[in-house]
């Protein structure tokens, strides 16, 4: 895996509509009607992070979901963490 450029990074999120570049990673904040359905998002999400390989660091207090996504192993942002941030928009927005 290649850790992408500042401007790959700022091309590649024009196509996302909740996630930011803060501080080597993407991350966004979700708010959802409350707690239930705030976990049962992060439920279908932990699957789908299962099924890619790729798991972000993540936070639930009561309605709120915060998401951080970098790759570790190159210590940065990489296609990884955008492919698994466009399936969490799809998961969050699509249906």
């Amino acid at each position: 895996m290649v850790k992408l450029s500042l401007v790959e990074i700022g091309e590649k999120l024009k196509a996302l509509d909740s996630w930011e570049h803060i501080d080597g990673a993407l991350e966004t904040s979700l708010q959802f009607g409350n707690f239930k359905e705030a976990f049962a998002t992060m439920t279908r999400i932990a699957f789908e992070c299962e099924a890619q390989g790729h798991h972000p660091d993540w936070s639930n207090i009561y309605n709120s979901l915060n998401i951080r996504l970098n790759t570790h192993d190159v210590g940065g942002i990489t296609e990884k963490d955008f492919k698994l941030a466009e399936s969490i928009e799809e998961i969050v927005f699509g249906d």
